[in-house]
């Protein structure tokens, strides 16, 4: 029986671009919620953005975000990781040095970005509105912080592979470096992913693994496929993470609505 149902968002729940959810999917997530199925966001996506993104239904799903660095259910914080301190210092100027991309540093209460690109600048606070704070230097920001964000929003699909060899050979050994998205490098803490926020989710709620079904696209999204017992990997995911999944779809909204009708 399934009890659980955890979606990414980015490439999966919101498609092509999307930044709203459709009126579809707030109604099947309402519906599941109505037969004892819970919902849990779960994306590189700060907290406070994704509740702004189920707006409608905001306290009645869970949260997993900044890629399973903080996890939230009911308000309360159920698990969070933050970076080492000079480790983050040591990675921003990495990244700094080589000036390719903009850099994004997530706290709890907001994230910081610099005044650089008007485009980047527009996406984060206007398209994604995030809680946002711009500063003139990024490597004055005090954290402690949940995850280190890089893009390149207009050569990003290029040179995302080839830089991120670079950081992963630099810094792999003291932290998990994975693209999230096309445009998108993140730093994570070490055993800090969606799955290990889902599996302290669980142990709260007192839910079974194998009771829980989950999509994915990218490889952000790989522990968490591995957790559930029923995982989909969608048609248009990197190369290599529908191995790491039982299905593929084309559609969350789809294949929610087979559960329900299934039920």
């Amino acid at each position: 029986m399934i009890k659980l149902i955890a979606s990414d968002l980015d490439g999966t729940l919101l498609q092509n671009g999307a930044q709203e959810l459709t009126p579809r999917a707030i109604e099947l997530i309402r519906s599941l919620k109505k037969k004892g199925i819970r919902f849990v966001a779960a994306s590189g996506r700060q907290y406070h953005n994704e509740r702004r993104l189920f707006e409608p239904i905001k306290d009645e799903i869970s949260y997993i975000a900044e890629n399973g660095s903080i996890c939230m259910h009911e308000g309360n914080v159920i698990s969070h990781t933050f970076i080492e301190p000079d480790l983050a210092d040591r990675i921003i100027r990495e990244v700094k040095r080589d000036d390719l991309f903009e850099i994004v540093l997530s706290r709890e209460d907001t994230c910081f970005i610099e005044n650089r690109d008007p485009i980047f600048v527009n996406h984060i606070v206007n398209v994604m509105k995030n809680t946002t704070e711009i500063v003139e230097d990024i490597q004055n920001v005090k954290g402690p912080f949940l995850k280190i964000a890089i893009c390149n929003m207009k050569d990003g699909p290029h040179i995302i592979d080839k830089y991120l060899h670079h950081l992963q050979k630099k810094f792999q050994s003291e932290i998990k470096v994975v693209t999230s998205g096309n445009i998108w490098i993140d730093f994570i803490t070490p055993g800090t992913n969606k799955g290990t926020a889902l599996l302290r989710l669980l142990d709260v709620l007192q839910i079974r693994p194998e009771e829980c079904v989950a999509f994915g696209d990218q490889y952000n999204d790989v522990e968490m496929l591995q957790t559930v017992g029923t995982s989909y990997a969608m048609a248009n995911c990197a190369p290599g993470i529908s191995y790491y999944s039982a299905y593929v779809t084309d559609s969350v909204e789809d294949v929610l609505e087979d559960i329900l009708s299934g039920l």
